[in-house]
């Protein structure tokens, strides 16, 4: 079962954001998956948490980058266009950190 979880996470996480630029951004497809992929850096979150790793804690609303505060924050990057990659980004790595918190309660 954790190694499906490990698949799902971090499939989500590269793959699945590397297919999103790939269709929707065909034009500049690779960059828009690097700046996908350096929205990741939210997680430098994790490092204020005691322990930093825990496999059984769901990162939404624990970590305050994973806030449902700050999901708003990022949502509101949606509107401007220069911030609009950023946001997705953003906001896919928190749906993401959603679906792993999905498999915590099973």
């Amino acid at each position: 079962m954790e190694i499906l979880r490990f698949i799902s996470h971090y499939g989500m996480h590269f793959l699945v954001t590397g297919l999103i630029a790939y269709l929707f951004f065909k034009d500049n497809w690779g960059k828009v998956w690097l700046i996908f992929i350096f929205t990741m850096l939210v997680d430098v979150d994790h490092l204020f948490a005691n322990p930093i790793f825990d496999a059984t804690r769901c990162s939404i609303n624990y970590h305050p980058l994973h806030s449902y505060y700050a999901i708003v924050a990022y949502s509101f990057l949606l509107l401007p266009p220069k911030t609009r990659i950023i946001a997705i980004g953003l906001l896919f790595h928190m749906l993401t950190d959603f679906v792993d918190c999905l498999w915590i309660s099973q």
